[in-house]
């Protein structure tokens, strides 16, 4: 099922010729739009862009894009906006590929998400993200930029370990900075995650937000750590990474939610590195989750605090995962 936020275009957004669960109008600012639907169940948002309250102002749009699935989330946008190509790179820049002017775009985009390819010849990649990071205050981490040079590095000794959220709000981003912390301790450790930029509210050093055309140069640059652990987000970078790690979050509903959404999810993870976290999952029940979706689990993560030190269940999850 799909939701409406509108304003003044109402009635187009009314008009689609969709199933709605929940359609809401008026002017609300990003804050109000997070809070209603970011533990919302929905297939597609259609998003009217004068439904945001200060929308030109584009960290309001950041601010949706660090709340919500924007990749679930179609942008109506005006002419104006539409003509813009600074705007729009900025949007591509976030994750933001799916925007349109009027009702056959939004239909096409509701059956043909957008992906980076589709949108790559409107990103200028000379835009750099400075507004961002003025915007996040004294916080470490910072958007990686084309114009900070790259070195290349023939010879690149880490190791890239990637982590990708299987159902919503599996946690990578946290068990990153987790990881990353307790290792920092010995090694030299980068952590990376791309199109969000979620790393700032941790405040702790080599921790860096790129959008996904310039992983690969952040990659480069940083070869000379030890590890680098990507937060792959909905980015479809796996192949930039030595190897993957698939967090599920067994929770009933949230495994609900991810059947219905794609029921061979399963037979796709096949082979793949599946770590269950935020886990209260027994042994017995691992081993029949195990034996439901005939998936192997290779390590049980308990919800962790990331208040305290937690570096014997990390170093375990370490070891058992032989990153």
């Amino acid at each position: 099922m799909n939701v409406i936020v509108s304003n003044k275009n109402q009635g187009l957004l009314n008009n689609l010729d969709i199933d709605v669960i929940k359609s809401v109008n008026g002017e609300f600012t990003a804050d109000e739009i997070i809070s209603t639907f970011s533990n919302f169940f929905f297939n597609r948002m259609f998003l009217d862009i004068t439904a945001i309250k200060n929308y030109d102002d584009i960290s309001n749009i950041q601010k949706l894009s660090m709340g919500l699935e924007m990749e679930k989330v179609i942008l109506l946008l005006d002419n104006s906006l539409m003509n813009n190509n600074n705007y729009l790179s900025q949007l591509i820049s976030m994750g933001i590929y799916n925007f349109a002017k009027d009702k056959e775009s939004l239909m096409y985009l509701y059956n043909h998400p957008n992906t980076y390819k589709d949108v790559a010849h409107i990103h200028q990649l000379n835009i750099n993200q400075e507004a961002e990071q003025e915007s996040s205050g004294n916080r470490r981490s910072r958007f990686f930029r084309k114009d900070d040079e790259p070195q290349f590095h023939p010879t690149k000794t880490a190791k890239v370990i990637g982590f990708k959220n299987v159902t919503n709000g599996a946690g990578a981003t946290t068990l990153i900075y987790m990881l990353k912390k307790m290792l920092s301790e010995k090694d030299y450790v980068v952590a990376i995650e791309v199109n969000k930029n979620d790393f700032g509210f941790f405040n702790e050093k080599d921790m860096y937000s790129v959008n996904r055309t310039n992983l690969p140069a952040a990659i480069n640059k940083f070869g000379n750590a030890n590890m680098i652990l990507v937060d792959l987000n909905n980015s479809n970078c796996e192949n930039a990474c030595d190897e993957v790690i698939y967090l599920l979050e067994p929770s009933t509903i949230k495994l609900n939610k991810l059947m219905l959404i794609n029921k061979n999810i399963f037979d796709k993870l096949t082979d793949k590195k599946i770590v269950l976290n935020k886990s209260l999952l027994s042994l017995k029940d691992v081993s029949d989750f195990e034996f439901e979706s005939r998936a192997k689990i290779a390590f049980n993560m308990p919800p962790l605090n990331d208040r305290i030190d937690n570096s014997d269940k990390l170093e375990e999850f370490i070891s058992k995962l032989e990153l």
